[in-house]
């Protein structure tokens, strides 16, 4: 057998410094290595043009190699100070709001063209939605605890009692959160020095990735924009847990953030692997109550610790809006008529677009069995009729319910971002219906099921890009199309 050919640029594991010079989809800057041998493209994720940063090889061909970002060692011209700390989870956001909404608009609208093949997207174009909060956003965050910390004076990790967010291109080193970062709420992240100092004095060890080991995992906090309440949920093992006072831990939140605290909930997780929720753990009420409630377009939603809702609800406004503006578009044609919401989750689109077209029947569909009941008590709550959810498997449910075959004008699609199964678009197409909605978190793959839509007589008449998450490289897209 033929040896493999080396490459001449790049080895595996290399560590290398490179000048970012264009910006690809995802948020990934492209640098060029050029040598006697030629021009080797390399891809670094979370970093901009004119920026000079320090990444490790991860994966190399002969056309080009994929990098984890170590550090940014040198700006851009076009980044300006903020008065925030700096976080994995806001890459850009030293760049000015209108470039970044530039770089996710001209990579979005190629994407369509090379994946989805639609040439003249540029016509198709509607409108650019901007987040109305640039920053302070978020409704949630998840902070963890960690016994390896990072010193950002000496550039070196050491044994250190921290809780914040990991550091950048690492699994095993956290990076105290000392101030706002933001993104969530600021008189919260400027007490999460507080809560550590707090939980560092009972003696108690955080969690050391490395030996599976600890009894402090993470602190999660979820806001309500309608009530400005927090609700939190304090994840550590069992092992220790007789020696750690819940009650105390709850008076303590209640002195620093007064009526504002909601509830404190406990999760035990005896699990090695990194999630918030185990699989075998509980989770118990300690104080006040287990939810909080959100309001979007006028209609009230209970949120659990588990339960997914949109990440920037303000944003989420806009983006549902949009939803039902290219659901309505043909008001006559949805009248009377039955509209299957695919991969519905909570309920949410379905709930606004029956609010605002009360003649048409609404069914969604969704896997998760806990959003469903969370979308019937929504719907309940809300006093809206003429909706019905069902969990099932979005392909499964079309097969057994084949009545909606030529039934049905409208779907609206709101997949993971994985996009929809090929088998389960098929079984969609086949419905037959007039019109599809089709809203993504992932633009690659709904380019790719553009391309079959396309195929099977569908045409995309309008596209719209959301800014739900501002200072990262996530867009969000809506689509119309129409046979």
């Amino acid at each position: 057998m033929p040896r493999r050919e080396r490459n001449k640029f790049v080895k595996r594991g290399q560590i290398i410094e490179l000048l970012i010079e264009d910006y690809a989809f995802g948020g990934k800057g492209i640098g060029r290595i050029r040598n006697e041998h030629g021009e080797f493209v390399i891809f670094v994720p979370n970093t901009l043009p004119g920026q000079l940063v320090k990444a490790q090889v991860k994966k190399s061909s002969k056309k080009y190699a994929e990098c984890k970002l170590f550090e940014v060692l040198k700006p851009s011209e076009d980044e300006t100070e903020v008065p925030y700390q700096d976080i994995p989870g806001a890459p850009y956001i030293q760049l000015p709001i209108e470039q970044q909404h530039q770089y996710k608009k001209q990579s979005t609208i190629e994407l369509f063209k090379r994946i989805g093949k639609v040439t003249d997207i540029e016509t198709k174009f509607d409108e650019f939605v901007s987040s109305p909060n640039t920053f302070h956003y978020r409704n949630k965050m998840e902070y963890g605890f960690s016994a390896i910390g990072y010193d950002r004076q000496q550039k070196t990790d050491v044994d250190e009692f921290t809780l914040g967010f990991k550091k950048r291109g690492t699994w095993w080193c956290g990076d105290n959160l000392n101030c706002d970062s933001g993104l969530f709420d600021a008189p919260l992240e400027n007490h999460l020095k507080d809560i550590r100092t707090y939980c560092e004095k009972t003696g108690l060890p955080p969690w050391h990735a490395p030996k599976k080991e600890g009894f402090f995992r993470y602190l999660v906090v979820r806001k309500s924009y309608k009530t400005n309440q927090l609700l939190f949920n304090l994840v550590t093992t069992s092992y220790d847990l007789p020696k750690f006072d819940l009650d105390k831990f709850a008076n303590y939140l209640v002195e620093l953030f007064g009526n504002r605290v909601a509830g404190l909930l406990h999760t035990t997780n005896d699990e090695i692997g990194d999630r918030t929720i185990a699989t075998t753990g509980s989770i118990n009420l300690v104080y006040g109550e287990d939810k909080i409630v959100e309001e979007l377009l006028g209609l009230n939603f209970e949120i659990s610790m588990k339960s997914f809702f949109q990440t920037n609800p303000k944003c989420a406004e806009k983006l549902y809006s949009k939803v039902i503006d290219y659901a309505l578009e043909n008001k006559e044609a949805i009248d009377n008529s039955v509209v299957l919401d695919l991969f519905c989750g909570t309920g949410t689109i379905g709930q606004i677009l029956a609010s605002k077209a009360t003649n048409t029947k609404i069914i969604g569909v969704d896997i998760v069995a806990s959003a469903i009941e969370d979308a019937k008590e929504n719907a309940k709550r809300n006093n809206i009729e003429g909706l019905k959810f069902y969990a099932a498997d979005v392909g499964k449910f079309l097969n057994e319910h084949p009545q909606y075959q030529n039934n049905i004008k409208t779907i609206i699609l709101d997949p993971a971002r994985a996009g929809i199964a090929p088998k389960t678009l098929k079984k969609i197409i086949n419905l037959n219906a007039d019109r599809l909605v089709y809203v993504s978190c992932n633009p690659a793959t709904q380019a790719r099921d553009t391309e079959q839509l396309v195929q099977a007589g569908y045409q995309l008449k309008k596209i719209s890009l959301v800014d739900q998450f501002p200072h990262t490289a996530h867009i969000e897209t809506v689509v119309l199309f129409e046979r």
